[in-house]
């Protein structure tokens, strides 16, 4: 049983996403590094402070504050239901923000009754960025299109393919 439970804390923790587990109650009860990592820190497992989501404060996509008890787990947990297509940002302790997208599951007992959820956050970051990127370059060639001024085109131009290289090195598709 010991070595059971070991082979599954090493495939938890060696996971190539941020995975955390929350009791009924909320309260965070295990999480992986890749879960630390992304949160920018390591909160404390089983406190009664550290409810819901590891991550220092939260934000929506409209940059409005995200109290934990409203986040995704949260309603998870309060709901029974799992909640699917929601993007926020967290803000770790050192002020820099990691866009990504929960995916909490409440786990349900054979009477019915919540047992507690899991959740895996896939960080959206580097895949917006490239996205703004893309769509910058293309806003530049589509602006050289309607000048006539070739130095201001060739620039344009340039300038198109710095961001499409950009973008390429944060997240090739």
């Amino acid at each position: 049983m010991r070595d059971s439970e070991e082979r599954f804390r090493t495939l938890f923790d060696l996971g190539p996403v941020a995975v955390y587990y929350c009791a009924a109650s909320g309260i965070i009860e295990n999480f992986n590094r890749r879960a630390a990592e992304l949160w920018g820190r390591a909160p404390v497992r089983g406190d009664t402070f550290e409810r819901f989501c590891g991550s220092y404060k939260m934000y929506r996509l409209d940059g409005s504050f995200l109290p934990h008890q409203d986040c995704p787990m949260a309603v998870a947990i309060r709901e029974k239901r799992a909640v699917r297509g929601a993007v926020a940002a967290a803000e770790r302790p050192d002020g820099t923000r990691v866009m990504f997208t929960p995916y909490p599951t409440p786990l349900i007992g054979e009477d019915g009754d919540i047992a507690g959820a899991v959740n895996i956050l896939i960080d959206m970051t580097d895949r917006r960025q490239a996205s703004a990127l893309r769509a910058q370059a293309m806003r530049c060639r589509r602006l050289a299109q309607s000048l006539t001024d070739q130095q201001a085109v060739d620039t344009l131009l340039v300038m198109a393919g710095e961001y499409d290289d950009k973008a390429q090195s944060l997240r090739p598709d």
